[in-house]
C-alpha cells in the first residue's frame, strides 16, 4: 500500500506542476494585461512612465523567468502582490479562503445526508413508490441550477418570512445563530444538486452489489436484511459513492461563483472573477492554484480511502 500512495502523492505533485504552467501561460495569452488597464483610464500617459510600471511589474523579463519567479516565491510562502490593490496577495485571499471552504463544506455534508440514505432506501424498494419519489427527487435537483434554486429560496424566504440575507459577512464569533442562517440557505441550495448525483450513483451502485451472488448466500444463511445491506451490499457498493463525493466536493470549491454572488458571500470563487476582469495576476493565480490544490487533495483523500476500504489495494501495495 506504500507504494500505492507514494504513486498517488507523485502523480499529484505533477498535477499540481502542470496547472501552474496551464494558468501562467493562459493568463499571459489573455487579451490585455493590468498596465493596459490602468493607462486605459488615465487617456494620455507618458510612454516612459509606462514603460517603468513594465519593467517595476517584471513583464519585461521573459516569460521562463517571470514563472520561475513566481514559483520560487510561492514556495517561500510569498503570494505576491497584487497589481490592483497595491498590497500584499495573502492580505486579500486569506479572509475569503474560509468563506468558500466553509460553504463548500456545508454544502458536501448536505449532499451526503440527503443523496447516501435516499440512494440506499432507493435501491432498497426498487420500483415501489418510495424508489419513484426519491427518483423524481434526484432528477429535479440534477434538472435546475443551483443559483436559481438559490433564487428561489431568497424570494420564498422575503415574501414569506421577511427575511432578508446580510449585505456583509457575518462572522460566527460576533454572531453564531446568524452566520449560521447566512451559509444554511445556500448550502441547502448547492447540496440539493450534489445530492441528487450522489443519490443516482449510491441507487445504481447498490442495486449491482445486491444482485451479487455472495449477498444471495448471505440471505440464506437467514441474516437479518439490514446486516446484508449495510455490512455485505453497502460496503462494497461505497468505493464509485467516496469517488463521486471527491468530484462533486472539488467541484463546489471552484464552482460557487454565482451561488456566492446570489447569497453576497465574499468567498474565492466570486472574488476570482473579479480579480479576472481586473487581469491582476498574483491575485489570479495564487486562486486558481488554491482550488487545483483542492482538487488534487480531494483526490488523494478519496485514493487514501480506496487503499483503507479495498483490501485488494492494500494487498498490491
Amino acid at each position: 500500500m506504500r507504494v500505492y500512495l507514494l504513486q498517488r502523492l507523485l502523480i499529484g505533485f505533477i498535477t499540481l506542476l502542470g496547472m501552474s504552467i496551464v494558468i501562467f501561460v493562459l493568463l499571459r495569452l489573455a487579451p490585455g494585461n493590468i498596465v493596459d488597464i490602468i493607462f486605459a483610464s488615465a487617456g494620455y500617459v507618458d510612454p516612459e512612465d509606462k514603460k517603468a510600471l513594465i519593467h517595476e511589474l517584471g513583464f519585461d523579463k521573459p516569460l521562463i523567468a517571470q514563472y520561475g519567479s513566481w514559483i520560487v516565491h510561492l514556495f517561500q510562502g510569498d503570494l505576491g502582490k497584487s497589481y490592483h490593490y497595491d498590497v500584499p496577495a495573502w492580505e486579500i485571499i486569506k479572509p475569503r479562503i474560509p468563506v468558500t471552504v466553509e460553504l463548500g463544506v456545508l454544502s458536501i455534508l448536505v449532499a451526503i445526508a440527503l443523496g447516501v440514505p435516499s440512494g440506499i432506501i432507493s435501491a432498497v424498494r426498487q420500483d415501489t413508490w418510495l424508489d419513484y419519489t426519491f427518483r423524481i427527487f434526484s432528477l429535479a435537483g440534477l434538472s435546475m441550477p443551483a443559483f436559481w434554486l438559490g433564487m428561489l429560496v431568497i424570494l420564498l424566504l422575503v415574501r414569506n418570512l421577511g427575511w432578508v440575507p446580510s449585505l456583509l459577512y457575518i462572522s460566527p464569533f460576533e454572531n453564531f445563530k446568524d452566520h449560521l442562517l447566512q451559509f444554511l440557505f445556500p448550502a441547502l441550495a448547492v447540496g440539493y444538486r450534489s445530492s441528487a448525483l450522489i443519490m443516482r450513483i449510491t441507487r445504481s451502485a447498490l442495486l449491482e452489489v445486491l444482485r451479487e451472488d455472495y449477498v444471495r448466500t448471505a440471505r440464506a444463511k437467514g441474516q437479518r436484511e439490514t446486516l446484508v445491506i449495510f455490512r455485505h451490499a453497502l460496503k462494497n457498493a461505497i468505493l464509485p459513492v467516496i469517488t463521486v463525493i471527491g468530484i462533486e466536493f472539488a467541484f463546489l470549491i471552484g464552482g460557487l461563483v454565482v451561488t456566492e454572488t446570489v447569497f453576497n458571500l465574499p468567498g474565492v470563487a466570486r472574488f476570482l472573477v473579479e480579480a479576472i476582469l481586473s487581469r491582476d495576476y498574483p491575485i489570479v493565480q495564487n486562486l486558481v492554484m488554491f482550488i487545483a490544490v483542492i482538487v488534487v487533495l480531494s483526490n488523494l483523500i478519496v485514493d487514501f480511502l480506496y487503499a483503507w476500504l479495498d483490501p485488494r489495494i492494500r494487498y498490491a501495495g
